[in-house]
């Protein structure tokens, strides 16, 4: 974090002073059950603070002299609760709009990842990175960030590793550092010439065993990237402190990793809490890591070791146990108060001893402008016909009767696979898009900027159905392209026509009109609004969807489509 000039000597003074009754503390926290994350009990007693850090547990209050005195009411005091992978584009909100959704859910820090906002700003990336983290010091909540390890130029990443409030490497591109990438190789020297850290992404799933070795080798610390209970047992066999996400995706993959957990009975000192992608609809209606403490107790995993896991277990894995993760001295006081440790309800949130967060309400937000990182879109689709997304059969069957397509999943991931190749009915030489019973839609992925032939997939899709119209969307990162979903070609062809005027945005239409805009006009990957904005924004997507026959649940459908592009790239669908 920022530097400043401290003179120690007369902080030692302060603190032997206060702890005298010579000088005043900043805030008693008393009538509270603190949780003792190191020897896993709770205790009644109370918390003073002076200088944004607890200086003492259970201070004698006849010594003491205080500004302000704070009654817990017998409330559980837990340390504020971490996210130990967040990737900043996943949830569209710069990082004051996530503030709002994020902190009254108890989260006082995160450890982020920008590689799609600078892969985004492509020449840019530098200049995107200050002013990402400009002022972040302000920001309702402890920041650590780190350079891109994957879709920018080393150049970007090295500038990047310079930059405050960044202490390490982002997630690698397997498909890259298992081909013995020279970039890769300076990415990972720089960083350890720093002594920074390195964020994992295994890719478990597509790596020989031989290949697995790599990373931790080279001094990856973590890793997010498991799916199954074998995954987890590789994981941390090979040293990792392993990252359970719970992000954009089937719900049933976190259930199958907590109830891997439960059922081996991995120790949850290897485990880390994460979200890795998640959207501000689901924060607001579901929470963030107090949601998933609360899951992770109804599936069976201790409350307390749940707590920890979100919170001590991350700090330690980062080596800040000495700052963050525990409500002990010296310790910056980051507390949430919550009236059950098995269903965590953040009633009070506090950082650096200030109370931030009530009722699920923030209370104090950082005033950053961020208008001057939005830009204009390039269109690039002049020349695209409706011809180009008519789905071309893979194969026919002898008897002309039915044809192989693509059909892709939006729950795809980690579960079940994201595409598989299916043979639907064929009438008159038309494709019928009906599986197993199912009418789906059309889904095609199509790159915005075409240097001769432009290349583009088209298939089925389930996870968004409708009737007529279309929707479409746009994501830069690692390189620009479009999806789309409908069920004729003409209309779909408008539609992303549509989207092509913006640096990027999600547009519904209907017989050539737009029906809902939402602009992404933050180097196309965020929106530069407000929650309140950007709820009434997605909500109106999926308006204007329900209306042609969309029955939407779970994600909003924005995050159901842009969530495509990491398995569209994982799985070499984009060049």
């Amino acid at each position: 974090m920022k530097q400043t000039e401290t003179n120690h000597l007369d902080k030692v003074h302060a603190i032997f002073d206060i702890l005298n009754g010579k000088k005043e503390a900043d805030l008693l926290m008393k009538n509270l059950n603190i949780l003792d994350v190191h020897g896993e009990t709770v205790y009644h007693g109370s918390l003073l603070i002076y200088d944004k850090r607890i200086v003492a547990l259970n201070p004698d209050e006849s010594i003491i002299r205080v500004k302000e005195v704070f009654d817990g009411k017998g409330l559980y005091a837990i340390p504020g609760l971490i996210d130990a992978h967040l990737h900043f584009e996943s949830q569209l909100a710069h990082p004051t709009a996530l503030a709002e959704a994020m902190v009254p859910c108890g989260t006082t820090t995160i450890y982020a990842e920008c590689l799609d906002l600078l892969s985004a700003a492509g020449e840019d990336g530098v200049q995107a990175a200050k002013d990402l983290f400009k002022d972040y010091d302000q920001l309702p909540y402890r920041l650590y960030a780190f350079a891109p390890g994957k879709k920018t130029a080393a150049s970007v990443t090295k500038a990047v590793l310079d930059m405050e409030p960044v202490i390490g490497l982002g997630e690698f591109e397997h498909f890259t550092y298992s081909s013995g990438d020279e970039d890769d190789f300076h990415k990972a020297a720089w960083v350890r010439d720093k002594g920074g850290f390195i964020n994992g992404h295994w890719g478990v799933t597509a790596l020989s065993d031989m290949l697995l070795n790599y990373l931790p080798a080279i001094g990856v610390s973590n890793n997010h990237d498991v799916w199954n209970v074998d995954d987890i047992e590789k994981s941390i066999r090979y040293g990792f402190a392993t990252q359970i996400k719970f992000g954009v995706g089937s719900s049933e993959v976190i259930k199958t990793l907590l109830r891997a957990i439960v059922d081996r009975k991995f120790p949850t000192d290897n485990f880390m809490l994460c979200t890795d992608n998640i959207s501000i609809e689901r924060l607001l209606k579901m929470g963030h890591m107090d949601w998933i403490i609360s899951l992770c107790a109804e599936m069976g995993i201790n409350p307390i070791k749940a707590i920890k896991m979100a919170s001590y277990n991350t700090a330690k894995s980062f080596h800040m146990e000495d700052q963050i993760g525990s409500l002990t001295p010296g310790r910056f006081a980051d507390i949430v108060l919550t009236d059950s440790l098995s269903k965590i309800n953040p009633l009070y949130v506090f950082k650096d001893g200030e109370l931030i967060a009530k009722d699920k309400k923030l209370l104090k937000n950082a005033d950053i402008d961020y208008s001057g990182m939005c830009t204009k879109g390039i269109t690039g689709l002049d020349d695209l016909t409706p011809e180009q997304l008519d789905i071309v059969p893979l194969e026919i069957s002898a008897d002309g009767a039915q044809a192989k397509v693509y059909v892709f999943d939006v729950y795809g991931r980690g579960h079940a696979k994201f595409y598989q190749e299916i043979w639907v009915p064929l009438k008159d030489g038309k494709i019928m898009p009906e599986y197993e019973g199912e009418q789906l839609s059309r889904l095609s992925v199509v790159q915005r900027y075409a240097n001769g032939k432009r290349h583009v997939i088209n298939g089925l899709f389930k996870g968004v159905s409708i009737d007529r119209g279309a929707v479409a969307t746009f994501w830069p990162a690692p390189t620009p392209y479009f999806v789309i979903v409908g069920q004729e070609s003409e209309e779909m062809c408008y539609c992303v026509k549509e989207v092509d005027k913006y640096s990027g945005a999600c547009i519904v239409t209907e017989n050539k009109t737009n029906k809902s805009v939402m602009p992404l006009e933050i180097y196309g990957v965020m929106a530069n609004m407000t929650v309140d904005e950007l709820t009434s924004s997605v909500a109106a997507i999926d308006a204007a969807l329900e209306e042609m026959g969309n029955h939407n649940e779970g994600e909003p459908v924005v995050n159901k489509l842009l969530s495509l592009f990491i398995s569209l790239h994982r799985f070499r669908f984009m060049e």
